[in-house]
């Protein structure tokens, strides 16, 4: 996915459609001159729709709009006709998109399903027509309702990326090298911090056609969940995650539980939910150590998660890591 074509965050100025205003008409032929009241009812106004399109990655295709507007509806008029609907306005975005409004922070919605839409904001109702007036006690109605406003706000969309295995590591943790090892993507990968920028996503085949996605996500940096470096807009991916692999490369200048511990940490200052989902840690780039070291390591790793020695270089535990998160998927 081209970096400059990934967008997760757009600001729009909706409105949905006015109501058609009813009709004050009454019948007149050549047998009937004075006729009763015969307005119909105006149209509704049109509706804002988003839909759930899986096809969709990102939020691109919205980036130069600033306003969408839905039709107005038509006026009633006279023969009991009925004035048309304003046409709908569909949007097509990707699973995982949030709405929320953007001078409130409101959330408004959310699109997580195949198939999924959501009437953001509903046309106007249409008036009723002077027929609809009509009693034994007003006979002659010379009045109708004028149609209902639509409804006209801006609205903040942003995209939280959907997959079954987030990756959550510094920068340089091998991410990027471990998913293009797994998987068919090709995320730019070089030997240097925040190669990454933007979210990769890549499908695991793991055995007898089973597979889910794997994303590797923007690293993270101390202080993120207070907006440095990428900051919220990392730890905003990793919330849609189901599961988390925690990754800190064998040759980490901290100590691995040190390191551990600052990611946690971080992932609980924004958001302490994300520590109830499953999650495992793998110690990378271990070509650069022998088995005499990984025990001596053992009693300085953290403890409480599964932990695991990998090398994408040399598909060390690479089938061995695959069926354990599968198995953490699908316990």
């Amino acid at each position: 996915m081209a970096e400059q074509n990934f967008v997760d965050y757009v600001r729009i100025h909706f409105r949905s459609g006015k109501g058609g205003a009813g009709s004050v008409h009454f019948y007149r032929g050549p047998a009937t001159p004075k006729g009763g009241p015969d307005g119909g009812d105006g149209g509704r106004g049109g509706h804002i729709i988003l839909q759930a399109d899986p096809q969709e990655w990102t939020l691109l295709s919205l980036k130069f709009t600033k306003h969408l507007y839905a039709e107005n509806g038509q006026g009633g008029r006279g023969g009991l006709k009925s004035g048309s609907d304003g046409k709908d306005i569909f949007i097509k975005i990707p699973l995982g998109t949030v709405v929320r409004d953007a001078e409130t922070g409101e959330f408004l919605g959310e699109i997580t399903e195949k198939g999924q839409e959501l009437i953001l904001f509903p046309g106007g109702r249409g008036g009723k027509g002077n027929t609809f007036f009509k009693g034994p006690t007003h006979q002659s109605p010379k009045y109708a309702q004028p149609g209902e406003d639509g409804i006209e706000q801006w609205v903040i969309l942003e995209l939280k990326v959907l997959a079954d295995v987030g990756l959550v590591g510094f920068p340089n943790a091998g991410k990027s090298t471990l998913l293009s090892t797994v998987t068919s993507a090709t995320p730019k990968i070089a030997d240097y911090a925040f190669t990454t920028l933007t979210p990769q996503l890549g499908i695991v085949h793991v055995r007898d056609n089973y597979t889910f996605i794997m994303a590797d996500i923007p690293g993270i940096i101390e202080g993120a969940h207070e907006g440095r470096g990428l900051g919220h807009r990392f730890l905003r991916h990793i919330e849609r995650n189901s599961a988390l692999l925690f990754m800190i490369p064998a040759d980490t200048e901290r100590s691995i539980k040190d390191e551990y511990k600052i990611l946690i940490n971080e992932l609980e200052k924004y958001n302490p939910d994300l520590l109830d989902k499953p999650r495992m840690l793998v110690i990378t780039k271990s070509d650069l150590i022998d088995a005499d070291l990984e025990t001596m390591l053992k009693p300085t790793l953290p403890k409480g998660i599964p932990i695991m020695y990998i090398s994408a270089l040399t598909n060390k535990n690479i089938q061995k890591l695959k069926d354990a998160l599968w198995k953490m998927l699908n316990v």
